[in-house]
């Protein structure tokens, strides 16, 4: 394996790991609150700023999210 294909798996690792994290998180924010619906969105953004906010990873997290929107969209252009 060579060192490009290395790092790009070790990058969709970690986002992977962050984005669990962020999700169990979301996921604590909807359960103080009693499960009450239409907040997802509030609690994803919640949770990411309060995972990444003192990470050395958010860029790579940040990156990574944004190539995979960038991709999705020209996927669903064509």
């Amino acid at each position: 394996m060579d060192n490009d294909t290395r790092r790009q798996k070790q990058q969709a690792l970690i986002t992977d790991l962050l984005e669990r994290k962020i999700r169990l998180h979301a996921q604590h924010l909807y359960d103080q609150r009693g499960q009450a619906e239409g907040l997802a969105l509030q609690d994803w953004v919640e949770a990411e700023n309060r995972v990444l906010e003192n990470s050395i990873l958010a860029p790579l997290y940040r990156k990574s999210r944004e190539d995979t929107s960038s991709s999705e969209m020209n996927d669903s252009g064509s």
